[in-house]
C-alpha cells in the first residue's frame, strides 16, 4: 500500500473492540423496554413496502416490528393505519377485519377503529352509549415515502421529524426497492454490510480473475470515522503504486447501510450513477426483514426495470430465486444452493448469489451471534466503530438525550461513491464532492 493512503485510526478504541455476554445482549435484542429497543424507537423504522397495500379498503396486512404484533391497512382516503393487532374488546385478531369506510372494523362484535387508533363506531352497545369516546386501539404513526411505510414506534415527545434520504426523494422512474427476510438477528446483516474486507473473498465468483478492481488487493486500507449521522468508511485498493480505487461506504442510525458499485470487473465505470444500500428492520430479535434499494442520484437518469431485474438476479433474489414475493427459495433447509464443484473452479463460496452468500454466513452464526467469542483484527475497524456509535447512542438515549442520527439534517444529504484515484491528487477532496448528495 503506497505510503500516500496511510491514515491514523485514533478514533477507534481498540481496548473496547471484544464484548462481553451482557454488552451483546445489550446490542442484540430490540424488545420493548430494553436499551437497544428503546433507541431504535426513536428512529422511524420501516415496516412496509407500499406494494403491500394496493388499494385503499384492500385487505389488512399482519407486520411484527421491534417485536410487536401489528396490523397496517390503506383506508378509504389512502392514507395507512398501523394498529394493535388485537382488538382492545375481548382480543380478536384485527386481522379478520372488515377495511370500510375509513376503518378497519372487528369482525367479533364489529368495534371499529379509524387509522389514529380512535374507536369510530360500536354496533354492539347502545346507541346513545358513549363508551366509544373512552376506548381506543393502540396505533403508531405512519409515514409513505419513496414505496416506502416508514412507523415511528416511541415517545410522541422524542418524534424526530420525518425521514428524508436521498432515496426518498429521486423520481420513481430512478428507484427500486425491494425486501428479503432472514433468520437472524438484525445486527449479523448489518455488520455484514458495513464490512468491506470480505468482499475480495466471500463475494469473488470469478476466481480465475483476481487481478480486477474488487478482487486484487485482498488486503485494502479500510478507513472508519464517526460522523453525526453514524460513521462513514472507505476502502481504499492499491493498483499500483500511483493507482487505487476507492469505495465509500456509509452506517446510517440505526440500521442504514449506504454504499455504490459503479464499476465493473473491467474496471469500466456504469452508464448510471447508481447508489445501493440495505435497510434492516428487525422483526424481532431473531428475525429481520432487509429492504434493498438502488437509486440513480441524477433525477435525469431512469433506472430501468431490466436493471433491477439483473441486479437482484445477481444477488440471488432473482425472480427464479423467490417464493411467496419476499421469501428466497434458498435457505439453510437446501444449503443455500451451495456447489461444491463450482467453488473449487470459479467461486470462492460455491454459493450463486452475492447476497445469498452473505445471508449463508449471517444465518449461520445462529440466531444471535454471541460475539464474546470473537477475536477482531485491524480490517474489522468498520464493525468494531459500528458498535461503539450503537452503545454511544443507546447511553445518549438513556441520559434524556434525542437520539443521533435521527435528525433528517444529519443524515439527508449522505451518498456513497466509488473513483478510480491517482493516489499522489487531492482525491479525498474530489470524492467527498460527488459524496454529497444534492438532488
Amino acid at each position: 500500500m503506497p505510503a500516500t493512503l496511510r491514515r491514523s485510526f485514533s478514533t477507534i478504541a481498540w481496548d473496547k473492540s471484544m464484548l462481553k455476554p451482557q454488552d451483546n445482549e445489550r446490542i442484540s435484542r430490540v424488545g420493548p423496554g430494553t436499551p437497544m429497543g428503546n433507541l431504535m424507537r426513536r428512529y422511524w423504522q420501516p415496516a412496509l413496502l407500499s406494494e403491500e397495500l394496493p388499494d385503499p379498503d384492500g385487505a389488512p396486512v399482519r407486520v411484527r416490528v421491534l417485536g410487536e404484533d401489528l396490523i397496517a391497512f390503506r383506508d378509504s382516503t389512502g392514507n395507512v393505519g398501523l394498529l394493535d393487532a388485537h382488538c382492545p374488546h375481548r382480543g380478536a385478531p384485527m386481522f379478520f377485519g372488515r377495511n370500510e369506510e375509513c376503518g378497519l372494523r372487528c369482525v367479533y362484535h364489529g368495534w371499529k377503529f379509524d387509522a389514529s387508533g380512535a374507536c369510530v363506531d360500536m354496533p354492539s352497545e347502545p346507541p346513545d352509549s358513549l363508551f366509544k369516546t373512552k376506548v381506543r386501539i393502540g396505533a403508531y404513526p405512519t409515514y409513505e415515502a419513496g414505496g416506502m411505510i416508514f412507523a415511528y414506534l416511541g415517545p410522541p415527545h422524542a418524534n424526530p421529524g420525518l425521514p428524508d434520504y436521498e432515496l426518498l426523494r429521486v423520481p420513481a422512474t430512478s428507484r427500486h426497492i425491494g425486501k428479503s427476510y432472514q433468520e437472524c438477528n438484525w445486527l449479523q446483516g448489518l455488520e455484514g454490510g458495513i464490512d468491506s474486507a470480505h468482499f475480495a473473498f466471500l463475494h469473488n465468483n470469478n476466481l480465475s480473475e483476481g487481478s480486477d478492481l474488487h478482487f486484487g488487493d485482498k488486503r485494502p486500507e479500510i478507513e472508519a470515522e464517526r460522523t453525526a449521522y453514524g460513521t462513514a468508511g472507505r476502502t481504499i485498493h492499491a493498483i499500483d503504486d500511483h493507482k487505487a480505487f476507492v469505495r465509500s461506504n456509509h452506517f446510517v442510525l440505526p440500521a442504514w447501510s449506504i454504499r455504490t458499485l459503479n464499476f465493473g470487473l473491467d474496471g469500466k465505470p456504469a452508464p448510471i450513477p447508481i447508489v445501493t444500500g440495505h435497510t434492516w428492520a428487525p422483526i424481532d430479535d431473531e428475525h429481520c426483514w432487509v429492504y434493498n434499494w438502488i437509486y440513480s442520484y441524477d433525477p435525469a437518469i431512469p433506472v430501468p426495470v431490466e436493471m433491477w431485474i439483473a441486479t437482484e438476479t445477481m444477488h440471488g433474489r432473482g425472480p427464479d430465486d423467490v417464493v411467496d414475493r419476499y421469501y428466497n427459495k434458498w435457505t439453510r433447509r437446501n444449503e443455500y444452493g451451495l456447489d461444491r464443484a463450482l467453488q473449487k473452479t470459479d467461486s470462492f463460496s460455491g454459493i450463486r448469489g452475492l447476497n445469498l452468500q452473505d445471508v449463508a454466513i449471517q444465518e449461520g452464526m445462529g440466531p444471535i451471534l454471541d460475539r464474546s467469542k470473537e477475536h477482531l483484527a485491524q480490517s474489522d475497524r468498520g464493525v468494531i466503530l459500528l458498535r461503539q456509535r450503537l452503545f454511544d447512542a443507546m447511553a445518549a438515549v438513556e441520559r434524556g438525550e434525542a437520539a443521533p442520527g435521527a435528525d433528517a439534517k444529519s443524515h439527508r444529504n449522505v451518498r456513497a461513491a466509488d473513483v478510480l484515484v491517482d493516489t499522489n491528487s487531492d482525491w479525498r477532496t474530489n470524492l467527498e464532492l460527488v459524496e454529497v448528495a444534492r438532488f
